[in-house]
Parts: C-alpha cells; sequence; structure tokens
C-alpha cells in the first residue's frame, strides 16, 4: 500500500452545470446530489480506502487551492498540485507523475477525476486494488471502462479485442470520442465496446516512458524541475512550466497513441455527473418524474418530468411546467427545456459577453 498513490483531478469548471457551477465554485466543490458531502470529498474519502492520506495529491487550479483546504480538513498544502494557467489533463498529469517519481520511483498511480458518482464503494476499490497490482506487476496503461447500459452519446468509448493479461484485462483496440446516436447504437450491441470513465492506473515508471514517447515536449518540460520537486522552489518552477505546455489531454497525447493499453470492464455504478440529465436520472423523483433538490419548499402544481434546483430556504411554485430544468443560484435563474441542455454552453458564452465575469 505504501507504493501506492492517487492523483486526483479538481481543476475543471463544470460549464454544463451553470449557474450552479461556477467559474469561482465549480461541480466538484458542490453537493449537487444533496447528500451532505461535495463530489470531492466523496473522491478523497473513496481514496482513503486504497492509498495512504500522505499519498493522495490533488490537481487543481492555483484559483481553488484554498477551497481544497476548505474541504478536505487536514489536508496538506504541499499536496495540492496547484496550475498556474489551465492546459488539459497531459501536462498536470506529467507535472504529477514526475513530483511521484522523485518521491517513490516504484510507486503505481491511479489518476482520477473529483467530481464522478461512483454508487458501489466496494467494488470500485475492488477494481482500483487489482489495477494497482495488475500496473506494477506489468508494461501496461490501465484505464478503467464501464459496461454500457444504453448507447448513450455524451460519453467516449473503449473498443478491446480478445488479448489478456491477468485474466480480466484486455487489450485496447480503439478510443473513440463522444458517437452520434446510431454509432453508440452499433458500440453497445457489438458487446466489444466500453464507456471510457476518464480513470487511468499505471506504475510511474510506465507512464513517464509513455510521455517520453508520445509526448516528448512535455515530459522535457518537467523533467528539468528534477531537482526542485517537494522544495521550495517547486512553485515558482511549476509556474514557468505550465506556460511553455500546449493544451492537450491525456486521452489523446498518450492513451490513443500508446501499445500497451488495457482495459478493466467495470460495473460500480458510475456517472461522470456531466449533465443535468444525468443528475435527473439519478436524482431521486415523484410520482410524475419531478427531480426535486432540495424540496423542502418547492410546490409544483400540474407538472412532471422537471430537474429543478434551487437555493434552500427559497419558496418556488412551479405550474403548468414539463420536460424543464429550472436552476437557480445567486444572482441567475435558468430556465431551459430538458432537451436544449446542450445549448447551455453557448448560452454561458452569451451570458458572459452580455453581462460579464460575474455571473459565469
Amino acid at each position: 500500500m505504501k507504493n501506492n498513490y492517487a492523483l486526483i483531478m479538481a481543476g475543471g469548471i463544470g460549464s454544463r452545470f451553470w449557474p450552479i457551477s461556477r467559474t469561482a465554485h465549480p461541480k466538484q466543490f458542490i453537493d449537487i446530489l444533496g447528500t451532505g458531502k461535495t463530489l470531492i470529498q466523496q473522491t478523497y474519502e473513496r481514496f482513503q480506502k486504497i492509498v495512504p492520506d500522505e499519498n493522495i495529491f490533488i490537481l487543481t487550479n492555483e484559483i481553488y487551492s484554498d477551497l481544497v483546504l476548505q474541504q478536505i480538513p487536514g489536508m496538506d498544502k504541499s499536496r495540492i498540485l496547484c496550475e498556474p494557467v489551465m492546459r488539459n489533463t497531459a501536462p498536470c498529469i506529467a507535472y504529477g507523475s514526475h513530483k511521484i517519481y522523485k518521491l517513490n520511483p516504484e510507486a503505481a498511480i491511479v489518476v482520477s477525476p473529483s467530481d464522478h458518482l461512483i454508487l458501489d464503494n466496494e467494488e470500485f476499490i475492488r477494481c482500483i486494488n487489482k489495477s494497482l497490482k495488475t500496473a506494477s506487476e506489468n508494461n501496461c496503461l490501465i484505464t478503467l471502462g464501464i459496461k454500457p447500459s444504453r448507447p448513450d452519446t455524451g460519453y467516449g468509448y473503449i473498443q478491446y479485442n480478445t488479448t489478456k493479461i491477468e485474466d480480466d484485462f484486455y487489450k485496447v483496440k480503439t478510443f473513440t470520442e463522444k458517437p452520434n446516436t446510431d454509432l453508440a447504437r452499433t458500440f453497445v450491441q457489438s458487446g466489444d465496446f466500453l464507456w471510457n470513465a476518464g480513470i487511468f492506473v499505471w506504475s510511474v515508471k510506465n507512464i513517464l516512458h509513455s510521455f517520453q514517447k508520445h509526448l516528448p515536449e512535455i515530459n522535457d518540460i518537467f523533467s528539468e524541475g528534477s531537482a526542485v520537486y517537494n522544495t521550495e522552489n517547486e512553485t515558482e518552477f511549476i509556474q514557468a512550466a505550465f506556460t511553455q505546455c500546449t493544451n492537450i489531454s491525456i486521452d489523446y497525447g498518450v492513451m490513443e497513441k500508446a501499445e500497451n493499453v488495457y482495459v478493466l470492464p467495470s460495473e460500480f455504478g458510475w456517472s461522470d455527473l456531466g449533465t443535468w440529465a444525468s443528475v435527473y436520472e439519478l436524482a431521486d423523483k415523484d410520482y410524475v418524474g419531478n427531480a426535486v433538490i432540495p424540496s423542502e419548499k418547492v410546490i409544483m402544481y400540474n407538472s412532471s418530468n422537471c430537474m429543478v434546483n434551487m437555493p434552500k430556504g427559497k419558496v418556488v411554485i412551479l405550474e403548468g411546467l414539463h420536460d424543464f430544468i429550472v436552476v437557480e443560484d445567486n444572482n441567475t435563474l435558468l430556465i431551459c427545456p430538458r432537451d436544449r441542455e446542450q445549448e447551455i454552453k453557448q448560452i454561458v458564452a452569451d451570458v458572459k459577453q452580455r453581462f460579464g465575469i460575474e455571473f459565469i
């Protein structure tokens, strides 16, 4: 267990959850489902059962470091790896991997988003422990794939073949970004495609070798910091390093190019909570399909299949509304048909242009 590490990625903005999720207080720091804990708190507590506290690192934008400290009591500031600018997932994972390598060259690392939902924690822990062991003993990069329950166009897909290691890990054949409905239906019917959960497991040596092979420019940038990692000079180095990095994802930069990628087909009640539709699917509903969070002071008349999220203590009356998203936070109210949710990102851009960043 002492060789196992976790990198939790918590730098995203979550604009599809606007107006609840804002630049100053994004999705991972919100209790979206009304459980009493934010998504990052749930994620951190989950990994405490897998790796020692001192081996859990959080990758986030520097503007969120105080939020991390507020929400995770006892978190050592040295384990919050701050990105001065957003450069997607490859640079921040390269940073975390080089830092961990300096601490422990024998490390095995699990990389996970901070804002996903896991319903079956025991099965998740079993899958991660199994993957950490396999990654430590084999020359491979592992990704977790979720057995699809429907042809969802909001997820990426992983195709695998029959080549295996350690019985349950299948060699990845292709990665496909969010497909159209017909293609998604074909994927699910074929039986050899999984949803891409964006959760990775590998040894630190293997991932650094892969960076060197597939993203040498980014690898070289962070290799130069070897002498300053885990010292007081690390922050200054990282400030300069990130400005030199291109904006590229780990999927596109490494996983789609590497030849030693394996997937573990998994079922642990996963959702990326990427849209209000995914929250609606998981939330408790009344007998006509309304999901209301919180529900104490919301009254629905002749309304059905609505996703409603309101500030606590606010009295809200809805009459004659069907299949709508109704969300209010602070100074902003959004009322949008559920089937036009994909337009929220553009709505956010329009609001920013017309009214300024304080509403974003």
